[in-house]
């Protein structure tokens, strides 16, 4: 080989080689970088859900009625809910009311129920004494009863003890079978309660002494 062959291969070989680490860097940068993710990139966000705090406040409904009113263009087709509203801590209401579609007409009971709250003087779990009650046809008569004897009453008259906070009491419902009469009679009776310390100062005694 010549001189000028044997300078022509070492300037192919030295080209080579350049070529070769050129390569090699640009892999390791190329590994070096981080892989892009496919997709929109959006960032999800997580929404905290807050736990609501559950109102003391209890509604049970009673009664739900078709009622049927003649117009002059025929009949006029609503619904007539009753509901029971109580925190059964001594506090609860009857709400009455009418609409066009039930769920208004429970939501309706439900503020007629609120503002129609009474206070419920419980002594011991049970009634101070024994009260009668009257609402129209109905009369529900309530009497005192010991630890463990429930709520002996069934119906609307039931559904009033239970949320008033009454845990013992024995109860007869007389007259009409109306679930709203004898809801309304129920609330009558626990109205006119009275509780033993107004008892006491009316006398001009202690408790002690009243009850022994």
């Amino acid at each position: 080989m010549s001189e000028e062959q044997k300078e022509e291969l070492t300037v192919e070989t030295e080209a080579a080689e350049e070529v070769k680490e050129e390569v090699a860097a640009e892999e390791a940068v190329v590994e070096e970088k981080p892989a892009k993710k496919r997709g929109r990139g959006k960032k999800q966000k997580i929404e905290s859900v807050e736990e609501k705090p559950q109102s003391e406040w209890t509604e049970r409904v009673v009664q739900i009625s078709r009622v049927t009113k003649v117009v002059k263009g025929g009949k006029k087709l609503s619904f007539r809910a009753i509901v029971i509203v109580g925190n059964q801590k001594g506090q609860v209401g009857v709400g009455c009311a009418k609409a066009s579609e039930v769920i208004i007409a429970i939501q309706k009971a439900i503020a007629d129920g609120r503002k129609n709250l009474i206070t419920v003087p419980i002594f011991k779990t049970t009634i101070p004494h024994p009260i009668t009650g009257r609402s129209g046809a109905g009369a529900v008569m309530l009497r005192p009863a010991s630890e463990g004897t429930g709520i002996i009453a069934g119906g609307a008259v039931r559904s009033v003890l239970e949320l008033a906070g009454i845990e013992n009491i024995l109860s007869k419902s007389l007259g009409s079978k109306s679930p709203l009469n004898a809801a309304n009679a129920t609330l009558d009776a626990l109205k006119k309660l009275t509780p033993f310390s107004d008892v006491a100062k009316r006398r001009g005694l202690t408790m002690a002494e009243l009850l022994n």
